[in-house]
């Protein structure tokens, strides 16, 4: 269904099956239906230009992790805490705007007041530290497209991370753990 759960019918109709498709093999259960997920994940995050990311990244990472993430979420600035050190571990992160109190909402406003910043990573950095910034919400900002990509690839809370393959990692992390997590620690 175009927008909701995949569906698995027989022939005539008649019944059908919600939920995740799994194969049963020597390593254990593969969910094949996140797979797929995981598939169109990657590629709805790769669309987003990078005008309309805030991102804070090394010279050349190895390792690049989406963030969708809330400014008045306390783990959402727990990890942003982190950020350098990610950094410094040489992972990019790539921040998406996800206020969960919704469109129009004072988290969307701080938030979008931080996409239309002149230095956005800055006026980002001053709202995860529970600084004030002056309310600046600009007409093309991307906020609003970025709730629905939020939705579409799963987001029902914040941080959630998307890595590069698609693979949706909910809730904080520390910094060492997903530098295991992405293979470069």
């Amino acid at each position: 269904m175009k927008g909701g759960p995949l569906l698995y019918i027989d022939a005539d109709g008649r019944h059908f099956i919600a939920g995740d498709l799994f194969a049963v093999q020597k390593s254990g259960f593969v969910n094949l239906a996140e797979q797929g997920r995981q598939k169109e994940r990657a590629e709805l995050i790769a669309a987003v230009k990078p005008e309309d990311m805030i991102i804070f990244a090394p010279e050349n990472p190895k390792a690049t992790i989406a963030v969708f993430t809330d400014v008045d979420c306390g783990y959402c600035r727990k990890l942003h805490s982190e950020v350098a050190e990610l950094n410094e571990l040489g992972i990019a992160v790539h921040y998406l705007a996800f206020p969960r109190a919704g469109l129009g909402s004072p988290s969307f406003r701080k938030i979008a007041s931080a996409w239309c910043a002149k230095d956005p990573g800055a006026a980002l950095t001053s709202l995860k530290n529970g600084e004030e910034i002056p309310e600046n919400v600009c007409a093309d900002n991307p906020v609003a497209a970025q709730i629905l990509l939020g939705e579409k690839v799963g987001v029902n809370g914040t941080p959630a991370l998307v890595l590069e393959d698609g693979t949706l990692v909910p809730g904080y992390r520390p910094a060492k753990e997903l530098a295991k997590l992405l293979g470069i620690e």
